[in-house]
């Protein structure tokens, strides 16, 4: 979440911002604050992997004088983005504002396709800037870097897979329910309940401080 969080003060006035399905599409819902001017993109059904770099790469065709952020899963990025990346190299230098950054969520956590690599890796093998992100204190200086880049940028974020994305409307029973069907079911059950109840915590009190 704070990967959204510190770009909310960072964002250009005229950004184009697209998510992938998933948390990705969880916390751009709930923690970017979208300013008059700006424009956003989703999934129609919020459940086709793999749309956010596509999506972010059509919008630099349509406006290519504007800045687009694409928040994309690492299993996403997997299934197709990876291949993206090399058409934005190949069409970058036809768009005026050559700012395209996908910030990749790096947790892990889809089982299907993920051997462990480096995003940022694989973007500077093919030419584009990658930045790693390691440590919470390092997003927003990524973030800063990234928006002055001269050209598309791959942000690739360390993200703690047991933070579940908690409806922000739950009530006790709904949260109680996900918690014995995760730990029915889930390996890392504990964690992902502990953090969850410490998030929807947080939410709260600082609701309440409102």
């Amino acid at each position: 979440m704070l990967l959204f969080w510190e770009l909310n003060p960072r964002l250009p006035d005229d950004v184009i911002i697209t998510a992938d399905s998933g948390s990705a599409a969880n916390w751009y819902a709930r923690d970017l604050k979208f300013r008059t001017g700006m424009r956003g993109s989703l999934s129609g059904t919020l459940a086709t992997m793999g749309a956010g770099v596509p999506y972010a790469i059509g919008a630099k065709f349509a406006h290519p004088d504007r800045p687009v952020i694409a928040f994309v899963g690492d299993g996403a990025m997997q299934m197709n983005g990876l291949a993206e990346l090399i058409t934005m190299k190949r069409y970058a230098s036809e768009w005026t504002d050559q700012r395209l950054i996908v910030a990749v969520l790096h947790n892990n956590d889809l089982n299907q396709v993920l051997p462990e690599m480096s995003y940022a890796a694989f973007a500077r093998s093919i030419g584009l800037d990658g930045i790693e992100v390691d440590k919470p204190e390092d997003i927003g200086p990524a973030w800063d870097r990234a928006l002055k880049a001269a050209g598309p940028v791959v942000l690739d974020v360390r993200c703690d897979p047991d933070i579940p994305p908690i409806p922000p409307h739950a009530d006790f029973e709904q949260m109680k329910d996900a918690a014995e069907a995760i730990i029915k079911g889930d390996p890392d059950a504990s964690g992902i309940v502990r953090k969850g109840l410490k998030t929807k915590a947080q939410e709260l009190f600082a609701r309440g401080k409102d």
